[in-house]
């Protein structure tokens, strides 16, 4: 029997109906615990604004809490994104968060502004096109290197000096595939949340990759794909729990602003197009019982030929996320 890939999870710190932020967080922490123990490789923190059932808008600090807490497990960003950043301020921010954590950090860099027009016009610092967004990962490369200095300006990061903090390029798009191969960076495909030619854009990277780039931390190509996940003992608990996520993305959808809501019958859930729609947006799932999620996982690693995974899961009660990353473990480690 093969070994399975290492498994990762993604977590945007959900807030339910009923629950404070503060609440929140702390049931992220909690979780991190949890996965900490129970073998999963890597817990990334992703980046949101201006939405309130989503409270990872500061992932370095919700980096830094998790990794007080846990021992093992690499903790990161999925996706620090660069734009909202001025690029020597996340130098700063990671290799301090690298010091404190020797090895067990990773930066995960996006180029989406992670919210709506308005609000990344109060937030960006740095340039989103395919060449500023290289230029600021060619400083980064040379403020984490052993020399401490980028190549554009004489000027050290200090904190980051030394720590080759292991860099991802994270992308939903052919340009994010191109840009993360053209770079000899590892590749995360958001695949959870952008479905569409997700194996094209693998295969991309794959054969843009570039072992003698500037910026290159690895010698081959090396990829990760996100999937949405929940497991329960039933696939009909499953799917009830996962009307939880079918509201949130309807919500988003229509420009509803609402926290997570409880789990209805799955046929009283939207209209049937609204249904359609969202599962087309999120058709990359694995939302069952231990054995049919075992079953959709070995499935979509085998056609997407990828090295690692990474699970994204929502759920109304955090016990019923903690209960499904239980199973999880069960089932792949």
């Amino acid at each position: 029997m093969t070994k399975n890939i290492p498994l990762n999870v993604l977590d945007h710190v959900s807030v339910s109906e009923g629950q404070t932020v503060r609440e929140a967080i702390e049931h992220s922490l909690e979780a991190a615990q949890l996965i900490d123990k129970l073998g999963f490789k890597r817990l990334w923190f992703g980046e949101h604004h201006n939405m309130i059932s989503l409270a990872s808008a500061a992932n370095p600090i919700l980096i830094a809490q998790a990794a007080q807490v846990t021992e093992r497990i690499r903790v990161g960003s999925g996706g620090l994104l660069l734009p909202n950043y001025a690029p020597l301020q996340v130098a700063e921010s990671f290799g301090t968060l690298a010091q404190l954590f020797p090895n067990r950090i990773d930066l995960g860099l996006g180029r989406a502004p992670g919210t709506d027009a308005q609000t990344a016009q109060l937030l960006i610092r740095s340039g989103s096109d395919p060449q500023s967004f290289a230029n600021s990962i060619y400083d980064l490369t040379g403020w984490f290197s052993d020399e401490g200095m980028a190549s554009s300006v004489p000027v050290t990061s200090n904190v980051g000096t030394g720590t080759n903090i292991p860099m991802w390029i994270l992308g939903s798009s052919m340009n994010g595939a191109s840009i993360a191969g053209q770079l000899g960076l590892p590749y995360s495909v958001g695949s959870h949340f952008s479905p569409e030619n997700y194996r094209e854009k693998i295969e991309l990277y794959r054969s843009t990759f570039k072992t003698t780039a500037p910026t290159a931390q690895i010698e081959e190509p090396y990829t990760m794909a996100g999937i949405n996940v929940l497991v329960a003992s039933t696939d009909e608990e499953a799917e009830r729990l996962w009307t939880t996520t079918q509201q949130m993305l309807i919500d988003g959808q229509t420009g509803k602003q609402r926290l997570l809501q409880p789990p209805v019958d799955p046929d009283e859930l939207g209209t049937e197009q609204e249904r359609a729609l969202i599962e087309s947006m999120v058709s990359n799932k694995a939302v069952g019982s231990q054995e049919t999620v075992h079953n959709k996982l070995k499935e979509f690693t085998h056609q997407s030929g990828i090295d690692e995974l990474i699970v994204v899961t929502y759920t109304y009660d955090p016990e019923d996320r903690k209960r499904s990353m239980e199973l999880l473990a069960d089932l792949w480690f």
